[in-house]
């Protein structure tokens, strides 16, 4: 048996921008691993521990013994605890450790997926003791380690892979989010719809629509009287919802129409990661 069909977009996604990170990270000269990146609190270096620590983790490794600092601004809640863990515990390594570590964790890691027998709801060990399914626990993969590609591509100034096939995994997450983030995060009045028109690299225009009972769902089809439309390029979408930029340092490229102060409440409310 190989790798169950519907878990192979995960897994091509992730290999596509671990290489690609591997890529990135190899030239580099000491100090450019402190280099600070979009992600709140991390530099290269810390991204980078990030992508080895988490797929550590897939692989079974057990979670490093170690007591974090307490002067760590950035981290505020048990996730980013749990998250800060991986990363702090190589803050001091060299950038050659970290390029070696991180060859080393992609050999395991390609072999793991490689020799993947299990099926898609197999239940694994999830974050903070949680337990998910593989199926879970890949996808979310893929689009994390997206999101720190790009990170490190801003970072060190080498744009590229918008259009790859973690953007669109991401993409697909990001959406499924969108209907709490309008319903119930920015409170959507009940018969309402807004309009997300996204061009670039990525392009896509989803209407969210919140019913009598102030659900929200997601579909392709276009609103004829909707509260609001948003206008945006698919850079700036994802950096908003991913928390990478504040609404301030990006409002020229967004486009409200409709009601202006309900607009400024999805904005508002519009990061979805932790």
């Amino acid at each position: 048996m190989s790798l169950h069909p519907s878990l192979q977009n995960y897994a091509d996604a992730w290999t596509h921008s671990v290489e690609a990170i591997a890529e990135l990270v190899q030239p580099l000269v000491e100090g450019e691993w402190n280099r600070a990146t979009p992600c709140p609190g991390w530099s290269v270096r810390d991204i980078v521990s990030h992508v080895i620590g988490l797929d550590c983790e897939m692989l079974g490794d057990p979670r490093p013994i170690h007591t974090l600092p307490r002067d760590l601004y950035h981290v505020q809640t048990e996730h980013q605890r749990y998250m800060e863990m991986q990363v702090d515990v190589r803050r001091h390594h060299t950038g050659p450790e970290m390029t070696s570590e991180l060859e080393y964790t992609v050999i395991r890691r390609s072999r793991q997926i490689r020799n993947e027998n299990r099926q898609p709801e197999t239940k694994i060990r999830g974050l903070l003791g949680s337990e998910e399914t593989l199926e879970f626990a890949m996808r979310r993969r893929a689009f994390d380690i997206w999101v720190h590609e790009q990170d490190l591509r801003i970072a060190l100034a080498q744009p590229g892979n918008l259009d790859s096939p973690g953007a669109h995994i991401a993409r697909d997450a990001m959406l499924e989010a969108l209907p709490k983030v309008v319903a119930k995060d920015a409170g959507a009045p009940p018969n309402s719809a807004v309009v997300v028109d996204v061009h670039g690299p990525v392009e896509f225009l989803r209407t969210v629509r919140v019913n009598a009972d102030g659900r929200g769902s997601v579909d392709g089809a276009p609103s004829l009287g909707p509260l609001v439309t948003l206008g945006l390029d698919w850079e700036t979408y994802f950096r908003l919802a991913c928390g990478r930029v504040s609404l301030e340092s990006v409002r020229d490229r967004v486009k409200a129409e409709g009601d202006q102060e309900f607009a400024a409440a999805i904005l508002r409310n519009f990061a979805i990661t932790p």
